[in-house]
Parts: structure tokens; C-alpha cells; sequence
């Protein structure tokens, strides 16, 4: 994938028909693969609401695109820029692990970025390769990331971009907070620059709703960014996971999808 995807001035959006959410197999499967590391964290006594860390898990994917250590080429390359560039020109993986107590602060101490949510922490890390995880993270498990919301969840606000998972689909919290920030992701690259900073200035404001079962079609069909699942883990190939509603998104389509 092309350094278009770095840039944050264009007036065009970054990613069209190219978006690697969208593609059947092609050459960048053949590319070494890469996987961007999330660790939510998730204390016994106070595990975070999961619609938190879902939101929280979009939100740091945003973060780590934008940090200036993912940024530029050449001799002002950040740090991280070498790895994002190597993991978006191949298939874009995320793995959620969960860590707690000590597990915690010792993923702490790796590069990376944490995101704070109202009850959810999510560290997000530059891409590694898919078999060259640092050994503190290797060891964290995929599996008991099944979270749940206390409190009935409040509608989105007006305005905010909503990223809608599938009404069909069962997904663990930590295959979720994947697809979460894969829709981030998809949005954030058909932004144009101006759209971009808006809603980084906004602190990536955004909200994770299941979409109404009736509305779920629309949606998809709609012409918003659709993230379907490759198929590695709990749902099949090709599965359609989460519209990525963005209001300037939605804009362009003239007004045939209402919020």
C-alpha cells in the first residue's frame, strides 16, 4: 500500500477500491504479514465495560496511525514508520490480548500507546511480525476477553461517527475490539486531510453500537466502508462485521443513510 496512506493534507480521501478490508486475495497476501498488538487490560475486580474497550480499542488504533513516530519517509521517518508502512502493504491484522497486575506493567514498558477510556485501558504497539511477537506479549492470552456492559448502553450522540457491528454475529469483546479498529481504520483512510484533523482535533470521538437488525442491510449496503472478516478466527471468511457510519462519509452518499 502506498505512502498515501500517510498523508494528512490531501483533499482527496486516502483509500478507495485499494482498501485491503475489501479485496480478495491478492498480492498483498503474498507479502510478509504483520499484526498490530492490542492489550486491553482486564483486572479480576474491575473488568472495563465492553462497549468502553471497544471504543477504546478504535480510538488507539487512530492514535498509533497518527503518532508522529508512525509518521514520514526518508531520513525524517519516525521510528514506527517502517513497521506501519511493511503492516498496511500487506493484510491488516490486529490481535486483542488481555493482561492484568503485572502482565500490565510489564507491557507497559514496550513502545507503545495507551488509551484511556471511561472503565477500559487499551495499549496499542507498532506492528510485529505475525511470528515475532516480543516475548512479554506472546505470552498474554487471546482468550477470556468476554466482557460485558453493566448498564444498558445510551444511544451515540448526534454528529459522532458510529462504527455498527453486525446484529447477526457473536464475537468475543476481544475479536470485537479487532473489528472496531479495522472500521476505524477503513473510515479514517477515506477521510480527506481536513475531515482527518477534525476528528483527530476531536479527540477521535466515536461510539460502537450493534446496529437495529432491521436497519442492518441499509446499512451495509449503503456504500459505507463494510469490514468483512478474513476468516483466522471465530467467524467465517468474507463475514461483514462493522459499517464504518462517519458523518462526512455519509455525507457523500447524498443522504440515502440516516444516522
Amino acid at each position: 500500500m502506498s505512502s498515501q496512506h500517510q498523508n494528512h493534507t490531501s483533499d482527496v480521501p486516502a483509500v478507495g477500491a485499494d482498501s485491503p478490508f475489501r479485496q480478495e486475495r491478492i498480492a498483498r497476501d503474498e507479502a510478509p504479514q504483520f499484526v498490530l498488538p492490542l492489550v486491553v487490560r482486564i483486572e479480576k475486580a474491575q473488568p472495563p465495560a465492553r462497549t468502553d474497550a471497544l471504543e477504546t480499542a478504535a480510538r488507539a488504533v487512530l492514535v498509533l496511525l497518527t503518532d508522529e513516530r508512525a509518521q514520514g519517509e526518508g531520513d525524517g521517518e519516525g521510528e514506527w514508520a517502517g513497521a506501519v508502512r511493511d503492516w498496511q502493504d500487506a493484510r491488516i491484522r490486529k490481535v486483542v490480548r488481555r493482561a492484568r497486575g503485572a502482565e500490565w506493567r510489564k507491557a507497559g514498558t514496550l513502545p507503545g500507546v495507551t488509551v484511556h477510556g471511561d472503565t477500559a485501558e487499551v495499549r496499542v504497539f507498532p506492528p510485529v511480525p505475525l511470528d515475532g511477537w516480543p516475548k512479554e506479549l506472546a505470552k498474554l492470552q487471546v482468550s477470556g476477553t468476554d466482557l460485558d456492559d453493566p448498564e444498558p448502553v445510551a444511544a451515540a450522540a448526534p454528529g459522532i461517527p458510529v462504527l455498527w457491528l453486525n446484529p447477526d454475529l457473536e464475537m468475543s469483546a476481544g475479536k470485537a475490539m479487532a473489528q472496531a479498529g479495522h472500521a476505524a481504520q477503513l473510515a479514517w483512510w477515506e477521510l480527506t486531510g481536513a475531515e482527518r484533523t477534525a476528528w483527530q482535533d476531536s479527540g477521535f470521538r466515536l461510539a460502537v453500537r450493534t446496529a437495529p437488525r432491521e436497519r442492518w442491510a441499509e446499512l451495509s449496503g449503503s456504500g459505507l466502508p463494510v469490514v468483512r472478516d478474513a476468516g483466522f478466527t471465530e467467524i467465517a471468511p468474507g463475514s461483514a462485521t462493522v459499517v464504518s457510519d462517519h458523518p462526512s462519509l455519509r455525507a457523500r452518499l447524498g443522504g440515502g443513510v440516516t444516522g
